[in-house]
């Protein structure tokens, strides 16, 4: 019983991690329709994101206390206190 068990759960164990693999398109983007100007991002989402150089990568000066991201291959302006978002510029892919 035990082996059937642990069967089981190396099966769930390897198709989630062959979902997982195929659930991001190449190149490491995303699409995040719900991130729109205002939304409040999750914090793993944030935190997952690269801080990025806006002047290096043309983007407009960030405001005091907001900075930008590149999240998912999104660049994201958004407030480091709260995480809510005050522009986004999505990949189009």
């Amino acid at each position: 019983m035990n082996k059937v068990l642990i069967a089981a759960a190396a099966a769930a164990l390897s198709l989630s991690a062959v979902s997982a693999a195929y659930a991001q398109p190449p190149g490491g983007w995303v699409r995040h329709d719900e991130w729109k100007k205002g939304y409040h991002m999750r914090h793993d989402d944030w935190a997952r994101g690269q801080q990025v150089d806006w002047h290096a990568h043309h983007l407009r000066r960030p405001p005091h206390g907001y900075e930008w991201r590149q999240v998912d291959g999104n660049y994201v302006l958004a407030a480091v206190a709260t995480g809510v978002i005050a522009s986004i510029i999505a990949n189009s892919h």
